[in-house]
């Protein structure tokens, strides 16, 4: 199975590349399954049901979100109603809306399993513990069995905690990548379970930013201490940054992983 998973869609810009840049790799790359990280894709906070639906027209297959995942307010009834999109596993204690993993139907008619945790170091709320939320889905959806590749998002702030769940889902997972901290990390590779990994994929958004917003005010309260004014994502030319897969249909494991850089600033990378 051919498998793209982007990192986090940041505002405008992020939008507007998903939306000229997707339709055209999914058919180039010959794609099976497409994954968003939609988290920041509102005005870099949240996502509205709106903006869900054209990253969702422009070719993604799910949405996932984060720790921002219900500051649209409109997402809490949305995500209702659209069982593309997942929130994070451990999100919350008692009921949350929507669910944080999904076994979807790829291209071919085989199944994959998409899933999301919520990391705790450095995170501003006690989110509960993301290794025992993930154990729990990977048990009952063994790779290479019951479905034929899984993949779970690991949004959260240390690189130290993204790389252990890494090694955690080594052999049951399929692919295991690290969202949130908006930077590409040049530690793509496949684990000796047959797991692929990147620690962060990297935003689509302008990376003539601070992580993807307008530079002045992230600059001031750095050298001042001191706010003036609200942040604003940046607008000029996005990349898109994430992560390619290729996966073996009959065990689950990846046979091939590359880092993902289309347009905008950065050196551009992906399957050739």
């Amino acid at each position: 199975m051919k498998i793209l998973f982007l990192g986090d869609v940041m505002g405008r810009a992020g939008r507007a590349a998903v939306q000229e840049k997707l339709p055209g790799l999914r058919e180039s790359w010959k794609l099976d399954f497409v994954v968003v990280n939609g988290e920041n894709a509102s005005n870099g906070m949240g996502l509205s049901g709106a903006h869900a639906k054209l990253l969702l027209e422009a070719g993604a297959d799910c949405i996932t979100l984060g720790d921002h995942a219900f500051d649209q307010k409109d997402m809490l009834q949305f995500i209702q109603t659209e069982p593309r999109i997942l929130r994070p596993l451990n999100y919350a204690r008692g009921e949350v809306p929507g669910r944080g993993h999904r076994v979807f139907e790829a291209r071919g008619g085989r199944k994959l399993l998409v899933a999301q945790a919520l990391g705790q170091v450095f995170m501003k709320q006690p989110y509960g513990d993301p290794f025992s939320a993930v154990d729990q889905v990977l048990r009952a959806h063994p790779r290479g069995g019951m479905v034929q590749a899984a993949i779970i998002d690991m949004h959260c702030e240390a690189t130290s905690e993204k790389m252990a769940m890494g090694h955690f889902c080594d052999r049951r997972a399929s692919l295991v990548v690290g969202t949130h901290t908006h930077i590409p990390t040049a530690d793509t590779q496949i684990l000796e379970g047959g797991t692929a990994f990147q620690g962060d994929a990297g935003m689509c958004g302008d990376y003539d930013s601070v992580i993807g917003m307008e530079k002045s005010e992230p600059m001031r309260r750095f050298i001042t201490g001191m706010p003036k004014a609200r942040f604003t994502p940046a607008l000029g030319e996005a990349t898109l940054s994430g992560v390619y897969v290729e996966t073996d249909d009959r065990t689950g494991a990846a046979t091939r992983v590359e880092m993902v850089r289309q347009g905008g600033r950065l050196a551009q990378a992906g399957p050739v």
